[in-house]
């Protein structure tokens, strides 16, 4: 075997391993852009859904009634409780299990939260 023979035997094994090396680095760019595509657009089809938030950040549940919300600042504004031996309903189906709905404006536990439309009368 002379020097050139094992030179040129050398370069196709270095060459081979160039082409390896790029393949893999090829595959592991590729499926990192796999993963972040992936990872937004999962992000993106987890949100509960859009928009449609009171000011309070609740809004009404029309398939279980009554109102839940997404802001932590509203969840907890919503459990404030009034005083003692006043009447309080979390959501129109509280008000309804006591035989109470519909609630109007002026009637022991009438709330803003449950009136939809403001028009004085709550879990119509």
């Amino acid at each position: 075997m002379s020097l050139r023979d094992w030179s040129d035997r050398k370069s196709e094994k270095r060459g081979w391993l160039i082409r390896l090396e790029f393949g893999l680095v090829a595959t592991l760019m590729f499926g990192s852009l796999v993963i972040a595509v992936a990872s937004l657009v999962w992000a993106a089809a987890a949100s509960a859904h859009p928009g449609g938030l009171a000011a309070d950040g609740c809004h009404n549940d029309r398939k279980n009634g009554g109102r839940h919300c997404h802001r932590a600042q509203a969840s907890q504004a919503r459990e404030r409780r009034p005083a003692s031996g006043a009447v309080y309903y979390a959501n129109c189906a509280a008000a309804r299990a006591a035989g109470a709905a519909p609630v109007r404006r002026g009637d022991p536990g009438y709330a803003r939260h449950l009136d939809r439309d403001g028009d004085g009368v709550g879990c119509e």
